[in-house]
């Protein structure tokens, strides 16, 4: 590396991280400051400009804080105030934002559900928050009526004709004041966010007002984000990425947030120059799904400035900054659940983030050695954990305390927590956050995504859950044995999900499509289907997947019947050859 890039590498590295903290100087953990106090701050200085761009609407700032006290009157009335939790189910929209706004000006905290789920996964998400109300959205009220609860919350509906839009009607815009949220501060929980783990139904991390602000006064201080600034936002808003990142982008600067109800490739674009974006926030998947699309005159000529968001693979990273002239790519790397935060703030190809040596002390990142087969980092005859050297592949740690930013917030049950959290790493009695992330560390401090660490996958820039997943089908009438695993696929994102099953004759396809349609998430359905003899099995009976992983999904290599998700019927089709080669040509999409 040349004298001069370094010198600017440092330039930008140290400059932005100056903003950061100018930023956090005010995030204490006994503070009461919270994002309702930004928001209110900007309805004051700026309450014409707008805050958001949905569709044809418009809603300023001020409109957004009178909004949010409507949320906040009508949850006074129903009793809901400080350490209350209330489930928040809806698709992207204004009122998504307002929902949650409105009740932390109560001091009430919100569980954001993931729209994909339904059934028993829809339920215990809600379950294991405590939630007592549900604001629902008009078009995930029906998902959510047929929930098998064993305790339903009220169901709140917002939407024409919804019981929350009459009662929101009524309700005062005036302002609730701060004694409405009088004592909490930014060690209580704000979010409950869900993640999926290696096995099971989803959990619920704790995300506070504190790491909000944490995580938002990141990205500002690394963007810059100005007034007139328009961030566009295809991203799930019941996600940190999107629901927390790129809003906090537009309410700290007083810029505008322009939501999309659901990513589109086809309209991508054409939003892109009809809102005048300037910035836009993504995830690998994404970036892959523009990169494949037939080329468009709106590619270019736009006003984007900048990009951030975390999961854009080296390999496509030069092509998509090229194609699409994007003057600035910010990649992250984060955990929901975690204290281990790092940006890419200088652009540097394929790094998802960079701690120096000099900076340890700040940002206590490292990467240690780890067994595969064990599934645990390697410990030195001290019985110590040892850092990898440059260059080669671990487990990457983050470094707990009682630090503003370095606690372990951890999930909702305990005993999940305790699973991510090291003992004795470099030091008796340290701990150290495990991020379940294979990752490699070069000479300067840029840190490589590898991998996920164990059977876990990653699918349509979500987790998927093996176990989840196996379970669902072998409910299904005839199959015997499911091995679920995820695959490789040429030139896509993440591990396609694919299922090695053992029937009977019973079995029948038609049942199992229909069964995955109504038990598991869109990004949760296995592609691929592998129908075989038997599975096989190590010497304490856990089933073996390296194999299977390895031979992939090829018809031409494998003697067992192969069967692939169709897109369109939603029923799983025979593996032709033919269709084999479409996939691997990019003419099939997952």
């Amino acid at each position: 590396m040349s004298l001069t890039r370094a010198i600017k590498r440092e330039y930008i590295y140290l400059t932005s991280i100056a903003r950061t903290l100018w930023l956090l100087r005010l995030v204490k953990p006994n503070s009461t400051r919270s994002i309702v106090d930004i928001v209110e701050a900007q309805a004051r200085k700026r309450p014409g400009h707008i805050a958001i761009y949905y569709l044809d609407q418009r809603m300023s700032y001020a409109e957004l804080d009178r909004r949010a006290n409507r949320y906040g009157h009508w949850a006074q009335h129903q009793g809901i105030g400080r350490g209350s939790v209330v489930a928040l189910l809806m698709e992207n929209r204004p009122d998504f934002i307002c929902a949650w706004l409105g009740l932390f000006k109560v001091g009430a905290q919100v569980a954001l559900i993931n729209t994909n789920l339904s059934g028993a996964a829809l339920a215990h998400s809600i379950a294991i928050s405590g939630a007592k109300h549900a604001i629902v959205g008009a078009e995930l009220a029906e998902n959510f009526a047929a929930a098998p609860f064993e305790a339903r919350p009220a169901s709140w509906i917002e939407g024409e004709g919804g019981n929350l839009t009459a009662a929101l009607a009524a309700a005062s815009d005036a302002s609730l004041g701060k004694h409405a949220r009088a004592g909490v501060t930014l060690r209580e929980r704000a979010f409950f966010i869900y993640t999926s783990g290696t096995t099971g139904m989803p959990k619920a991390a704790n995300f506070s007002h504190m790491r909000m602000l944490f995580m938002m006064s990141g990205f500002v201080g690394a963007l810059r984000p100005r007034e007139s600034d328009r961030i566009y936002d295809p991203l799930p808003l019941y996600h940190s990425t999107g629901g927390v990142c790129a809003v906090g982008m537009a309410f700290f600067s007083g810029g505008a947030l322009i939501l999309k109800r659901k990513f589109s490739v086809h309209e991508f674009w054409e939003d892109i120059h009809r809102y005048d974006a300037t910035i836009f926030e993504y995830i690998g998947e994404l970036c892959r799904y523009l990169l494949n699309a037939t080329p468009s005159p709106l590619e270019k000529g736009h006003k984007i400035r900048a990009i951030t968001g975390n999961g854009l693979r080296p390999e496509i990273w030069r092509q998509f900054q090229e194609r699409f002239a994007i003057p600035r790519i910010v990649e992250f790397y984060g955990a929901t659940e975690g204290n281990v935060s790092m940006l890419n703030y200088d652009g540097t190809v394929g790094a998802v983030g960079r701690v120096p040596d000099y900076l340890e002390w700040l940002l206590p990142s490292r990467v240690v050695r780890f067994d595969v087969e064990k599934e645990m980092p390697v410990r030195g005859p001290d019985g110590l954990c040892i850092e990898c050297g440059p260059d080669e592949v671990g487990e990457t740690l983050g470094g707990i305390s009682t630090r503003a930013g370095r606690e372990f917030e951890g999930y909702t049950n305990r005993s999940e927590s305790d699973k991510k959290m090291l003992r004795d790493v470099f030091s008796r009695g340290d701990v150290w956050f495990r991020t379940g992330d294979l990752m490699r560390r070069d000479a300067h401090g840029y840190f490589y995504f590898v991998d996920r660490i164990g059977d876990t996958f990653r699918w349509k820039g979500e987790n998927v859950s093996t176990g989840e997943v196996g379970e669902v089908l072998a409910s299904v009438r005839g199959v015997r044995e499911a091995n679920v695993y995820g695959v490789t696929v040429p030139g896509v994102d993440g591990r396609a999900g694919m299922a090695a099953l053992v029937a009977d004759g019973d079995f029948s396809l038609d049942d199992l499509s229909s069964r995955v349609k109504t038990r598991l998430a869109p990004y949760a359905r296995p592609i691929f289907l592998r129908l075989s003899s038997r599975i096989e099995v190590t010497g304490t009976f856990k089933q073996r997947k390296v194999d299977l992983v390895r031979q992939g999904f090829d018809p031409a290599s494998i003697s067992d019947p192969i069967y692939v998700l169709d897109s369109v019927s939603g029923r799983y089709e025979p593996l032709t050859r033919e269709r084999h080669g479409e996939i691997l040509s990019g003419h099939i999409r997952l």
